[in-house]
């Protein structure tokens, strides 16, 4: 199968790439791709002739889509438009990589595919046009919303964590955002097994089990072996530049049902401190 890749320079996108290996892949990243120019993305992909199109490129940067909601949704909507139609006329398929913050996480439990959207920050509303975009475009496509994304490839939260735990004697984290940490590694074998079934759609795939972010950042110094003191506070105390969904965690039933599953969070995580412990060790040697 030929698949195309966006973002192919982010965590998941390298990722994908890892996973796709029987495929035969095409993988463009920034800046070899500017998604908000629709001339360059229908030459980039109608030239490929993909069968799908897996598009993760994004501007997830949350503090950013706040101070510049237009610039989010030129990116994040109008972007994956440009790529929606490039698809339409490749006449392939197009994977949608969206986000847990679409919602508002307010419904006090795990949000269901067909549960109705209501964003409450710049870039969750940003995420959400590019899904209606999708939508209206063309029939073939999947939506996939996952949540709290980390792997190689990006310092994220976890490496924040220890880097902050290196640096400080206690740290401040809140407990009032609760959603499901996702591994790149297991979100890409999601996809690419979800990609084998033609069943187009919505779906929820995160990493099975959630919790806040001091849970996480727990887990992530037990692992690690580090003994820094973690102080529980909310987003308000920490006057955060965005507000962030409460409870935003994602229920993964459309793909269960498909036996399209991911492990639970902490399996994950373990596997992912293993590597970065290595990848810290080997560059002491």
């Amino acid at each position: 199968m030929r698949v195309l890749i966006t973002g192919a320079n982010g965590q998941l996108g390298l990722a994908l790439q890892r996973s796709l290996r029987a495929h035969e892949v095409t993988a463009l990243g920034h800046p070899d791709l500017d998604i908000t120019n629709a001339g360059a993305v229908r030459t980039a992909i109608v030239s490929a002739r993909p069968n799908v199109v897996i598009h993760c490129a994004a501007w997830t940067d949350t503090a950013g889509c706040e101070r510049d909601p237009e610039r989010a949704v030129l990116v994040n909507g109008h972007g994956t438009r440009n790529v929606a139609e490039a698809s339409r006329e490749a006449a392939g398929a197009i994977f949608y990589v969206s986000s847990n913050e679409v919602f508002d996480g307010k419904k006090g439990s795990p949000y269901e595919e067909n549960d109705v959207p209501n964003p409450i920050n710049s870039y969750g509303r940003s995420k959400l046009v590019g899904e209606a975009a999708v939508c209206e475009t063309l029939d073939q496509h999947y939506i996939v919303r996952t949540s709290w994304v980390y792997g190689p490839g990006r310092v994220s939260f976890p490496e924040k964590i220890l880097n902050a735990a290196a640096e400080q004697r206690k740290l401040r984290v809140v407990t009032d955002e609760i959603a499901s940490p996702t591994w790149t590694n297991d979100l890409a074998e999601a996809i690419t097994l979800l990609m084998q079934t033609n069943e187009y759609g919505v779906y929820h795939l995160a990493g099975a089990g959630e919790c806040s972010r001091k849970e996480w950042a727990e887990e992530i110094l037990r692992l690690a072996g580090v003994n820094v003191p973690i102080e529980a506070t909310t987003q308000a105390e920490l006057n955060l530049p965005v507000s962030k969904p409460v409870r935003s965690t994602l229920a993964n039933n459309r793909g269960a049902a498909l036996g399209v599953t991911l492990r639970p969070w902490r399996e994950a995580l373990a596997d992912h401190m293993r590597i970065v412990a290595e990848s810290r060790a080997g560059a002491s040697a």
